[in-house]
């Protein structure tokens, strides 16, 4: 390969990376995305109001309930909803959005307890967001990998960000590859697209100069062979980089690996602020 071909590749492989992270920016500063998120409220069975959602709330046999005041109202599904609204059980990482005014709230469950996480896009976390640094895009951190699937998915148990909660995942098997000549390995789980998959990680970088607790990295479904390809200049923070109103998952033991993954996502300024 002539250095010119290589010069092309890597200013392709750039403007690629570009239009990426222009994308996931802007994902991340919607104005409902988790950067809105103005609190963390764990339901009990006693009703509850909290200072940025209407009406009380509690959860029991109905799932999550709102009792909504006169005057109060929220908009589910495209409903108009007042007084007493069940929304019935709510499956694990499962979810509703009710919008009320400019803001809406998340209704859902994790860890296997129902929470609220209303969402303000006035929240000043969104509206002084300026961008998360990053590492400047290389091509020799998209690294070819091989899957090697489980026999059967293996049920994984992960911590938390918030301390005293778990996380369960399917993890379908690993994948394997080489830096610097030096075999690694990754265990994987289900990605959000058919055969997708992604993997939570922390490397030598982690609390240095990328967030300490854990980055994700999804990959594309395997080939046929199980080759798939691991860009780690795609490796993303997740919320609780940002927001004590989160509760990612963190990394299973075997994903901390030794060596130092100079790409991808850095710490942001939200998290070096505090």
């Amino acid at each position: 390969m002539t250095i010119a071909t290589e010069q092309a590749q890597q200013e392709t492989f750039e403007a690629d990376w570009v239009a990426w992270h222009d994308r996931h920016e802007t994902a991340r500063a919607a104005e409902h995305g988790f950067l809105a998120v103005t609190g963390l409220h764990w339901l009990t069975e006693e009703p509850t109001r909290f200072d940025d959602a209407p009406g009380a709330w509690s959860t029991g046999s109905d799932g999550p309930v709102v009792e909504l005041d006169d005057g109060e109202s929220l908009l589910v599904d495209g409903v108009t909803v007042t007084g007493r609204h069940a929304f019935g059980p709510i499956a694990e990482r499962g979810g509703i959005v009710a919008a009320f005014g400019d803001a809406v709230v998340e209704v859902a469950k994790r860890g296997g307890s129902d929470i609220i996480r209303p969402r303000h896009p006035d929240n000043p976390l969104r509206t002084h967001y300026r961008g998360t640094p990053a590492y400047a895009p290389d091509a020799r951190w998209a690294v070819p990998a091989r899957f090697v699937p489980f026999d059967r998915p293996r049920e994984v148990t992960v911590d938390a960000a918030v301390e005293g909660l778990q996380h369960v995942y399917e993890a379908p098997g690993v994948v394997e590859f080489e830096l610097d000549g030096v075999p690694q390995r990754l265990t994987v789980f289900n990605g959000s697209a058919p055969g997708s998959l992604f993997a939570l990680f922390t490397d030598a970088t982690s609390g240095v100069t990328t967030y300490a607790a854990n980055r994700s990295l999804e990959i594309a479904a395997p080939g046929a062979d199980g080759s798939v390809l691991l860009d780690f200049t795609r490796a993303v923070n997740l919320p609780c980089a940002y927001t004590e109103f989160a509760i990612c998952p963190l990394p299973p033991s075997e994903n901390r690996l030794a060596v130092a993954i100079e790409a991808g996502e850095r710490i942001p300024a939200e998290r070096s602020a505090r």
